[in-house]
């Protein structure tokens, strides 16, 4: 098959650009957690992708860059019980408002990646937003945006690989993998799990039926 190019990004007319994206939707465990970024159009940062293109090191590397150089960042997450009270889309669109909204700075315009974009409100009413389909590639913001979010969740995970690493916490990060599934089943389900996801609702089932 071959591979689709998509068209350089297009910017809205807007003195000031932020970027949003989100990363830990698709784990069991943790929360979901976004970025907000507006980038110093004159401090420029070298280097910026997909995070999910970038080895680990250069993500650490960049995201120190990115919180050093950005006119401002912030982290915005949702909390397990959040996700399954709303569902996760819900869930990560809540923690999008939130970073945006904990930005020192107000943008006039946020670029969301992906298809969709919850309403963002600042001090002067409703703030301009777009969804950008593959943003990460194609557009720095939220770039930058990426890779603070998976720097900081993936933190979080190898943090709490420290408390319980009979989980493996640290390899896998919370995604549904093989291992990861048996570790649940061998060691139950903590706390911090989303009950709600259908691999972690089947072993609360199995361990109240046995």
């Amino acid at each position: 098959m071959a591979k689709v190019t998509l068209p350089p990004f297009e910017y809205p007319v807007a003195y000031c650009i932020a970027g949003v994206d989100e990363v830990g939707r698709g784990p069991l465990v943790g929360d979901v957690v976004t970025a907000a970024v507006i980038l110093d159009p004159d401090n420029p940062i070298d280097g910026l992708a997909d995070s999910k293109k970038l080895s680990e090191k250069k993500r650490q590397l960049l995201a120190e860059e990115i919180k050093a150089k950005a006119i401002a960042w912030c982290i915005g997450r949702a909390t397990p019980e959040e996700i399954d009270t709303l569902n996760i889309l819900h869930a990560t669109m809540l923690a999008m408002q939130r970073a945006v909204q904990g930005l020192s700075v107000e943008p006039d315009h946020v670029l969301v990646d992906g298809n969709r974009t919850p309403s963002f409100y600042g001090e002067s009413g409703k703030i301009a937003s777009q969804p950008v389909v593959k943003g990460d590639a194609r557009v720095t913001e939220i770039s930058a945006a990426s890779i603070i979010a998976k720097v900081a969740r993936d933190d979080e995970m190898i943090a709490l690989d420290k408390c319980y690493p009979q989980y493996g916490f640290a390899s896998h990060k919370g995604y549904p993998t093989k291992l990861h599934l048996e570790k649940i089943v061998e060691h139950g389900v903590l706390d911090c799990y989303r009950k709600s996801f259908k691999p972690v609702a089947a072993v609360l089932n199995n361990e109240g039926n046995s």
